[in-house]
């Protein structure tokens, strides 16, 4: 395959941003991962370069010459209302540098605890602090897209899981538990449904949204498998694994007893009305603009576990 000479630069080397590289890679595209150690493990063909984001001078350098821009940077939780503005105030002004699109990957914090399916068209009306600084760094996106500073959209995915994700919902403390036959390690209300992203479907998603010039300007919900409930999910995990089910469910007052002394469980806290409510993302706006070929969960459930497999065994 012949490598297109256009330039896409994805800031952030987490399990994110090396999904949207490697579906770069297969579309045949010329990638630039950014990253603040300039280090990364990537192919050879890759080139990984040292960036501050949040340093104007620094982003716009990481962006030179760049088509098209990702943010798919990673912050520490406990450091999220501090840090996130700032990110992306610096990513819109590396992207608009370059003229480059930017394609910002978000989650689903600001809208809040809903009722229904989610629809790009909710209202924000997140009630903790992170859905907040979501919602903040959402609307500064679409401000600068609207004002002409920048040519900007927005890919959503909900709790992703696979390849290199361990710090996640179902991620290492489920996966690597299940292979070695202990119990998965899970918060919430496991009869809710809940929508799991597989992160390679996060990833082209996200690059689809970048060779398209209709998706500017507006909010993405990105393609899932079927929703089914965390039980479910847990089932199939185990089930690929070859092992029986086992789960240990964190009680909500063990959470928030142990919250007072660990920072990661003291933000997680004010997110657990995601697992205790049904939480369902709908794609359709998606799937009617550029179609939508969601992995397969039972599919994508046995690739995250041969990852697991071959890399933290």
């Amino acid at each position: 395959m012949s490598v297109s000479s256009e330039l896409h630069v994805v800031f952030g080397t987490g399990p994110l941003g090396l999904a949207v590289m490697r579906e770069l890679i297969a579309r045949g595209k010329l990638v630039r991962m950014v990253n603040r150690s300039g280090q990364a493990k990537v192919p050879g063909d890759v080139a990984v370069v040292q960036a501050d984001a949040i340093d104007h001078a620094s982003a716009r350098q990481a962006c030179k010459e760049a088509s098209v821009v990702y943010n798919c940077i990673g912050v520490d939780y406990t450091k999220w209302a501090e840090i996130w503005p700032s990110i992306m105030n610096g990513i819109i002004v590396g992207a608009a540098s370059a003229n480059a699109k930017l394609i910002f990957a978000d989650n689903l914090y600001m809208y809040g605890p809903v009722s229904r399916p989610m629809t790009e068209d909710l209202p924000y009306a997140a009630t903790t602090r992170k859905g907040r600084v979501r919602a903040q760094i959402a609307n500064t996106l679409m401000e600068a897209h609207t004002s002409g500073k920048v040519r900007a959209t927005i890919g959503r995915g909900s709790d992703f899981y696979g390849r290199g994700a361990l710090v996640t919902a179902m991620g290492e403390r489920v996966f690597s538990k299940a292979l070695s036959g202990k119990a998965a390690g899970v918060i919430g209300n496991l009869d809710m449904p809940h929508t799991y992203t597989y992160i390679e479907d996060f990833g082209r998603g996200l690059v689809t949204l970048g060779e398209h010039e209709e998706a500017l300007g507006e909010v993405w919900h990105i393609p899932n498998a079927e929703t089914i409930t965390t039980r479910q999910f847990l089932e199939l995990v185990f089930k690929e694994a070859g092992k029986p089910f086992k789960v240990s469910v964190m009680p909500k007052v063990m959470v928030s007893i142990l919250s007072l002394f660990v920072p990661v469980l003291r933000e997680m806290k004010e997110m657990l009305y995601e697992f205790e409510e049904p939480f369902i993302v709908d794609h359709s706006k998606f799937e009617r603009a550029f179609g939508a070929n969601p992995t397969p969960h039972m599919q994508a459930i046995r690739q995250t576990l041969n990852w697991f497999r071959q890399n933290t065994q």
